[in-house]
């Protein structure tokens, strides 16, 4: 996000001097400011659930701003950024439908949350799909066996073999053998196990649990381009080093597509338009062009690197926005199952 000067109003009445401090800025103008540097397109849903009220109070607040210089409009940033790497967010189906209801019409937020009840089944595998093995197993320790020989078939492969290895030898066995043998379940039998964990278990643990609000922030970061994701996390180390370290090592960049396998590391490249792929390799350090390149053959390789050269000078903000992509794209492999991605290790995966 650039510097962003306001423009002036003719002679606001108490417009805020350049060199005012931070701290002299009200709740209204902090928000006003926020809605100006989002602009209409950004700012439309947020306009949309103010009341009456605040919206006079945030447009009074707006005209008084006067021009905001470029000091003032990070700290507001870094501030907020740290207010909510120190604060929770939770979500729910309830919470959901009484936001959209705020923003849409009943009829089109009916025909949505419909929908969402209408998944509700394929969620509730994912979601247990990402749950903690130890938590899941400690869970289904208390089931009976052939409940989690369902439960386990229908969790990814990798996460039903560290739940086995967490229950009891004689109990794991005898839950593979019924899974083995297990044959169609039948829909309503299906639909009774996964209300039952909806409301017996993931729920429980969502109450329990929340989202690191620092995952939140290093999402927010990996959006930035190069330039501003430096500045702010340069910024927020001065006000809070530990949020800082915490976000910088929950981030997934570019860099860290190279810790893919060689099955996953293919099936990205084939999964990016080409010169998504040769712009994001131009502006790459030598390493991870390598990486990239031993997944090719040899004539793919010399074929790819013919094209970045044929790119000549290129912006760094087209490498920046490529390499985004990729990332991108690669998450939504990883959320598909397509391929797995690690930060660090085989042990700490990402799921996204």
């Amino acid at each position: 996000m650039a510097a962003t000067a306001l423009t002036e109003p003719e002679k606001p009445s108490d417009a805020i001097d350049n060199s005012a401090e931070f701290d002299s800025l009200t709740g209204p103008q902090r928000a006003a400011l926020f809605l100006l540097m989002l602009g209409e397109e950004h700012g439309r849903t947020i306009w949309a659930m103010l009341d009456e009220e605040e919206v006079r109070t945030v447009s009074h607040a707006m005209v008084q701003l006067g021009t905001v210089d470029a000091t003032t409009v990070d700290r507001l940033i870094v501030d907020f950024i740290h207010r909510v790497s120190n604060s929770s967010v939770s979500g729910s189906v309830e919470r959901t439908e009484q936001l959209l209801m705020k923003v849409f019409p009943a009829d089109q937020v009916a025909t949505i949350m419909a929908e969402i009840y209408n998944t509700s089944g394929k969620r509730i595998w994912t979601r247990l799909s990402q749950i903690d093995a130890e938590i899941l197993a400690n869970y289904l320790r208390n089931e009976y066996p052939q409940t989690v020989a369902v439960v386990l078939s229908r969790v990814r492969p990798d996460h039903a073999a560290r739940v086995l290895t967490m229950l009891p030898d004689d109990f794991a066995m005898d839950v593979v053998n019924r899974m083995l043998k297990l044959e169609v379940v039948q829909k309503e039998a299906l639909h009774h196990i996964e209300e039952t964990l909806r409301l017996e278990f993931v729920g429980a643990v969502a109450q329990t649990s929340r989202r690191d609000a620092h995952e939140t922030m290093a999402e927010v970061f990996n959006a930035f381009d190069r330039q501003t994701e430096t500045r702010f996390l340069s910024a927020l180390d001065d006000v809070n080093r530990e949020a800082a370290k915490r976000i910088r090592e929950l981030m997934f960049t570019f860099e860290d597509l190279t810790k893919l396998d060689a099955g996953g590391m293919q099936t990205l490249i084939r999964s990016v338009e080409r010169d998504v792929l040769s712009r994001a390799l131009k502006g790459a350090p030598e390493p991870v062009r390598a990486s990239f390149f031993s997944n090719m053959s040899q004539r793919a390789a010399k074929n790819l690197q013919d094209e970045m050269d044929g790119l000549g000078p290129i912006r760094l903000k087209e490498v920046d926005e490529a390499q985004l992509a990729m990332v991108n794209k690669a998450k939504e492999l990883a959320d598909s199952g397509e391929i797995m991605i690690s930060k660090n290790n085989a042990d700490d995966e990402l799921v996204y």
